[in-house]
């Protein structure tokens, strides 16, 4: 098992994050939630599923921090709690980097073998070409 430095960020907090995010539902809750707070019942109107069924995927997403219930003694909207996503977003912006890396080097090695062949005078061979 490899140590991933996570930074920041707990591995259990990472873990919630990501689980939270794995579901179309609470991502699409997420979605509506960074146009502004929002009651249980506005969250439900665009589902087709009950109102206790969307409670459920806000209960995971508050778990998560993504969520966060406001004061307002009637309503008490819904509103999207943006550090966990930026936590996450740090997260993978790091093996971005590593795979960018990757493929810098794999483009350099490509033109290596372009070069090679130019020299050789041998063609490309072309789609279906089986030498």
């Amino acid at each position: 098992m490899y140590a991933i430095d996570q930074g920041p960020m707990a591995p259990e907090h990472l873990d919630a994050t990501f689980a939270a995010l794995a579901d179309p539902t609470r991502r699409a809750i997420l979605a509506r939630l960074a146009e502004g707070d929002a009651s249980v019942m506005e969250l439900a109107e665009p589902f087709e599923m009950s109102q206790p069924a969307i409670s459920k995927h806000l209960k995971v997403l508050e778990r998560a921090g993504l969520v966060s219930r406001s004061k307002d003694a009637q309503r008490r909207p819904r509103r999207l709690e943006p550090k966990p996503l930026a936590e996450a977003t740090q997260y993978l912006e790091r093996y971005r980097e590593v795979w960018e890396g990757s493929f810098q080097r794999l483009d350099a090695v490509l033109e290596e073998l372009k070069a090679v062949e130019k020299k050789r005078g041998r063609p490309k061979p072309s789609i279906g070409d089986h030498r």
